[in-house]
């Protein structure tokens, strides 16, 4: 039988624990996930998932959830097991343990075919979202730009820790990691203002890794007051902060479905350059693309905490994206 092409998925972008890069990993399931990783669930006859709420920000409508597919389902709280959708075989346990087992039963077959279907998606997905999140010309700075310039940076190395909103679906789009424990982000009951205390705690717990915590203009503004903490303590974590003067995903759900009703999304926002240096730490902005790969170095080489604003296009959105109440095949792209 076919699985998904990541049965791991949870949360809204659908996070898997396979590293980016890995030949079995098509991408992130569920709302704002890759075309493979959601048309290729609607067509499996098998998924098995580990770990997985399914919650709506990845099944979308469950009526028409993998409507092919019979599902086994590792969790090792209990409640989970058929809480939002029907399983047909729910086990019970540590999920080391249950896919230790399971490992003696698995025979190889060639998936070439299903491989194929990943291959065509990713095509598509390049063509229609990818390619026209960049401007050649350098007219704006873009968030995928930004995310991907980082990526380019890091190497795939560094610990990247998300706020909450578009910056944190670009991140899980375009990141690059070379190990697992290397991507922190909230998950069910997500909240702006995540980001940065999470980035301390992070860098931390592994001070000899790079840290780098994106974040929104508006999210930036819940907790920047952890600023005086990095200051006291001298914790060497890198900061990107992408300002649009919106609250970003508000704004693109506004656009997309209220005919650009903007209410009480738009921002004016404090001079974060001064807010910095007057907590000691390092700044720079930028708001040309071709200066953005140089100042994301100059981050990364500075020996202690950086903030570094990047000023980027105000109505970027975030595509694909599947609308609130659809099902996770009926993607769109614009």
């Amino acid at each position: 039988a076919e699985a998904a092409g990541a049965p791991m998925a949870s949360t809204l972008m659908g996070i898997s624990a396979v590293p980016s890069g890995h030949p079995l990993f098509v991408g992130n399931l569920g709302m704002h996930g890759n075309i493979a990783a959601n048309e290729m669930t609607q067509q499996s006859d098998l998924i098995l998932a580990v770990g997985m709420r399914f919650s709506d920000r990845v099944t979308g409508d469950v009526k028409n959830y993998a409507p092919h597919a019979k599902i086994i389902h590792i969790d090792i709280d209990s409640a989970e097991l058929g809480k939002n959708l029907p399983v047909e075989l729910p086990i019970h346990a540590d999920a080391g343990e249950a896919l230790e087992a399971m490992k003696s039963g698995i025979r190889h077959k060639d998936r070439s075919a299903w491989i194929d279907v990943a291959k065509g998606c990713d095509r598509r997905e390049y063509e229609e979202v990818v390619r026209p999140s960049s401007d050649p010309q350098g007219r704006f700075i873009s968030m995928y730009d930004a995310i991907s310039t980082l990526a380019e940076v890091e190497k795939g190395d560094a610990v990247i820790v998300t706020d909450v909103g578009q910056n944190q679906m670009f991140s899980a789009r375009y990141s690059k990691f070379n190990s697992t424990r290397s991507f922190i982000t909230s998950g069910g009951l997500g909240t702006m203002g995540f980001g940065l205390p999470a980035a301390l705690g992070a860098k931390l717990g592994v001070p000899d890794r790079e840290v780098v915590c994106v974040m929104g203009d508006g999210g930036f503004q819940m907790t920047m007051q952890e600023l005086g903490t990095i200051m006291q303590n001298r914790i060497g974590v890198k900061m990107i902060v992408l300002n649009n003067h919106y609250l970003g995903m508000v704004r693109q759900w506004q656009e997309l479905f209220f005919d650009k009703r903007y209410s009480f999304t738009e921002m004016t926002n404090p001079d974060f350059g001064a807010i910095a240096q007057g907590n000691g730490i390092a700044y720079r902005c930028v708001e040309k693309r071709d200066e953005l790969e140089t100042a994301i170095h100059a981050m990364k080489e500075h020996p202690g905490a950086f903030l570094l604003e990047v000023r980027v296009e105000p109505e970027e959105n975030v595509f694909p994206m599947v609308p609130a109440g659809a099902a996770v095949g009926d993607v769109r792209l614009e």
